[in-house]
């Protein structure tokens, strides 16, 4: 198994929040919607670079939600579903993949940094032969970071 970590990130909303909204994937849709709102287009092109939003935002369109699963296109791979598996509340949310080249769990880690603001990590345990570990270890690195950062960025109000 390949372990791969995001940095901590910081989180302007209390930690029940996150995990409120983290544990149920049906609240995820807003952040699809907000693609429509030149306000949130504007606030997310401020963190990143122009290449990196129009990618983003590819992405973004292809997403589907359930209340435990989020299907998305993830280019060259293809349509990718992750299941909720576990959840630990206000804590954690572990993830499974359940359409994917290799087998892979993924955590999302949650802590209060006060009453209003938390962090989160996220971590990625995928099962990756050493042929696929050399193709794939940069993309995981730079995904669960990427996704960090968009996680980072949600309103969860």
């Amino acid at each position: 198994m390949a372990k791969y970590e995001s940095s901590i990130k910081q989180v302007p909303f209390a930690q029940s929040s996150v995990y409120a909204k983290l544990s149920d994937l049906n609240n995820m849709s807003s952040v699809k919607e907000r693609l429509n709102d030149p306000t949130s287009v504007e606030r997310m092109k401020g963190n990143v670079s122009e290449e990196q939003f129009q990618k983003a935002q590819e992405q973004l369109e292809s997403l589907e939600f359930t209340e435990d699963t989020v299907s998305m296109d993830i280019p060259p791979v293809g349509k990718m579903t992750i299941r909720i598996i576990e959840r630990e509340p206000e804590k954690c949310v572990k993830f499974e993949a359940v359409e994917a080249p290799v087998p892979m769990t993924l955590w999302i880690q949650m802590l209060p940094t006060s009453e209003t603001s938390s962090k989160m990590k996220l971590t990625i345990d995928a099962n990756l032969n050493p042929f696929i570990k050399v193709m794939v270890e940069k993309p995981l690195k730079e995904g669960i970071e990427k996704l960090a950062d968009l996680l980072a960025m949600i309103p969860y109000e």
